[in-house]
């Protein structure tokens, strides 16, 4: 793969975020007893319905990696250059981090067939399923890794399927130079509105783009509100209504989308998580030290700060702290992030 680390910016873009080491505060207590154990840091922002920012804390603006939360946008730019129609579960599944459940590896077969294309195309990293209780059954068979059971193997299939009806290039998909990763950049830069600070290579082994926190949820909310039959619109109605899909059964980011109605949401590693509602309202999150646990607590806060229902979010505003096999206390956003 090339060394690229940055791309020139698109032309209807912005400057690139600036990268430096971010100022993250505060955004989690872990509760023991009545007495604070550990802190998380992080940054969150939250956006209003017009796009400005609502409420803010630690760092938004400096270059940050998205990891898997900037899949809904690469999603939108497949379709842009050219993936051809899929159904809403398969789309879905472009935009995935998915658990490694029978109906993903099917699913990521189909993207698959459409283009006369096997497993053994797929240039993903070879993984066990994502969900425990996958994995688990998984090793019981005696199976080992495979690129298919991988948590991406639904985007790289649709990058493989794009590259097919385009004409490009199978083996070299996965370069930055690459005519679909420049084509997939320039989508990035135009729904986050900023040019790209650095180029590096993602888990899974695709190109990552570094933006901000801001741009990111700027580019979820322009998802969220996008217009039926729009790029943007397909894969954000194939993320609502499919979200087990974009993640598992047994996910949180699946139950709260289906808790708050017509909620777009994705997860990535490292503990980001980007949210937005129908309106425009959205949020962004990003936990400093990557502890997924202080996600999802984080991330209600700040929906609640768009006004979603308290009642709603209940079940995801508090993580238990057990001891001797018992809840002893709770992982919560910490009281500056309340509304």
């Amino acid at each position: 793969m090339s060394q690229r680390t940055t791309l020139p910016p698109h032309r209807t873009a912005g400057a690139p975020p600036a990268a430096r080491e971010p100022a993250h505060v505060p955004v989690a207590d872990v509760v023991r007893g009545g007495l604070v154990e550990g802190v998380h840091h992080g940054s969150v922002v939250v956006l209003a319905a017009d796009g400005s920012v609502a409420f803010q804390a630690g760092d938004i603006e400096a270059a940050f990696y998205p990891r898997s939360a900037l899949k809904p946008v690469q999603a939108v730019g497949l379709l842009r250059a050219g993936l051809p129609p899929l159904d809403d579960p398969s789309l879905a599944l472009v935009a995935a981090s998915h658990s490694g459940e029978e109906r993903h590896l099917a699913t990521t077969r189909g993207i698959l067939a459409a283009g006369d294309l096997t497993e053994d195309e797929l240039r993903n990293v070879p993984d066990l399923p994502y969900d425990p209780a996958e994995r688990d059954e998984w090793l019981r068979r005696g199976l080992g890794p495979t690129r298919l059971a991988q948590n991406c193997s639904g985007k790289h299939a649709a990058m493989l399927l794009t590259c097919r009806t385009r004409g490009w290039d199978l083996d070299g998909y996965l370069d930055p130079g690459h005519p679909l990763q420049r084509e997939l950049a320039a989508t990035v830069e135009d729904l986050t509105g900023q040019g790209i600070a650095r180029v590096t290579v993602d888990g899974c082994g695709a190109p990552l783009f570094s933006v901000s926190l801001h741009g990111l949820t700027r580019a979820a909310a322009r998802l969220a509100t996008a217009a039926p039959g729009t790029e943007e619109g397909r894969v954000a109605h194939a993320m609502r209504t499919h979200p087990e899909m974009v993640s598992g059964s047994r996910r949180d980011v699946a139950r709260l989308v289906r808790a708050v109605p017509g909620l777009l949401a994705k997860d990535g590693f490292e503990g980001v998580q980007i949210a937005a509602l129908p309106d425009g309202r959205a949020v962004g999150v990003k936990i400093a030290d990557g502890g997924d646990r202080a996600r999802m607590p984080v991330t209600a806060a700040a929906l609640a700060r768009c006004g979603v229902d308290p009642g709603v979010l209940a079940p995801f505003a508090t993580t238990p702290v057990i001891g001797g096999g018992t809840p002893v206390g709770s992982l919560r956003a910490t009281k500056a992030l309340a509304p």
